[in-house]
């Protein structure tokens, strides 16, 4: 006689229930499992197979349901960075702190030919701000020195890199810097590897300036270069939470070390991020001197949630601020740089 070996104790649940793919869809799984489950039970393999199927149908329905919140989130994902794109956004301006804001503004207007556009004091904070730029607010990027009383010195750190500055004439502006009293870091001469006449200056805080030769420009004050420990990653950040553009990208395997060009418009008309990375460094000291940089924005309350969806983290959730009721907010990009997005309309009524 032959011995009839139940099949139902061979059979065993899997722990990922069923999964749709391309040649099994969730809708024909269903229909087949529901076909299936018109058989009595007396035709199936038993109690288990009978609870094996019923769990299955509940994967089943957990997979359909699964996968429409995936699609609703990735639609959602969708709408939020085609809202980024075509958000008004421009770089404001970038702030930093300073020792003496008087030594500073000095340096900065008959060294480097800005303009002093506007000076703040909030003595219940204990600090005073100065606007300093090459034309208004309302249509340039500008530099915001911050002075907080009785602070003298800061720590620049490893992480910050420079500023950069277009000039018509390199050579006649470290001239001027040298009869000033100023520190040159590198003299006049051509880019390694390039043409682009450059020379490096230092200001009476140690921030470093790069003056770059260039022809008349709408954006005098034109660069921000910052340091970053993964490149791509930052290059990702940045494109889908800010809405910048990848300009172009250099690599300089020579001297081990690869940049980004990220902004909201060409180099010679807009101001740019300049992102560093240098072959295997991976994270840097920020000092407390460096502050951030303020982009403008239509909404701080969906740029927010941009930058968490992307990977950044908020540090000021969106609002108004406290007295002068402009919408801000803040965050801190993967690498742990803080930027401040500002509401356009309120920062216009501010200027008035």
């Amino acid at each position: 006689m032959m011995k009839i070996v139940p099949m139902a104790s061979s059979i065993k649940p899997s722990l990922t229930c069923f999964s749709a793919s391309p040649r099994f869809p969730v809708s024909l799984l269903s229909r087949n499992l529901s076909r299936t489950l018109h058989v009595s039970k007396s035709q199936l393999f038993g109690l288990n197979t009978h609870k094996l199927l019923r769990t299955s149908v509940k994967c089943l329905g957990v997979a359909e349901s699964g996968n429409a919140a995936q699609a609703s989130t990735a639609n959602a994902q969708d709408d939020l960075l085609n809202w980024v794109k075509n958000d008004k956004r421009r770089m404001l301006h970038v702030v930093y702190r300073v020792g003496d804001l008087d030594r500073t503004i000095k340096f900065y207007t008959e060294c480097l030919g800005m303009k002093l556009l506007r000076k703040r004091d909030i003595p219940e904070e204990k600090y005073t701000n100065a606007f300093l730029g090459y034309g208004p607010e309302d249509s340039h990027f500008v530099i915001e020195l911050t002075y907080n009383y009785g602070v003298d010195k800061y720590d620049i750190g490893a992480g910050f890199g420079h500023f950069g500055i277009a000039v018509d004439d390199v050579s006649k502006t470290v001239e001027l810097v040298k009869a000033k009293g100023g520190k040159v870091t590198r003299e006049p001469g051509p880019v390694k590897g390039g043409k682009t006449v450059i020379a490096f200056i230092e200001d009476p805080d140690g921030y470093k300036f790069e003056l770059l030769e260039r022809g008349p420009t709408p954006e005098p004050l034109c660069q921000v270069m910052l340091r970053v420990g993964d490149l791509d990653r930052a290059i990702k950040f940045y494109e889908k939470a800010f809405g910048m553009e990848l300009l172009r990208t250099r690599d300089n395997p020579e001297y081990k070390y690869t940049i980004a060009m990220m902004g909201y418009g060409p180099e010679d008309k807009f101001p740019v991020l300049e992102l560093t990375y240098n072959y295997g460094v991976t994270e840097y000291d920020k000092g407390n001197a460096y502050a951030q940089i303020a982009i403008g924005t239509d909404d701080v309350y969906k740029t927010a949630e941009a930058i968490k969806l992307f990977g950044g983290k908020i540090t000021r959730e969106p609002g108004p601020l406290p007295g002068i009721n402009t919408k801000i907010t803040a965050c801190l990009d993967p690498d742990g740089w803080k930027s401040v997005f500002v509401d356009n309309i309120d920062f216009f009524k501010e200027l008035e």
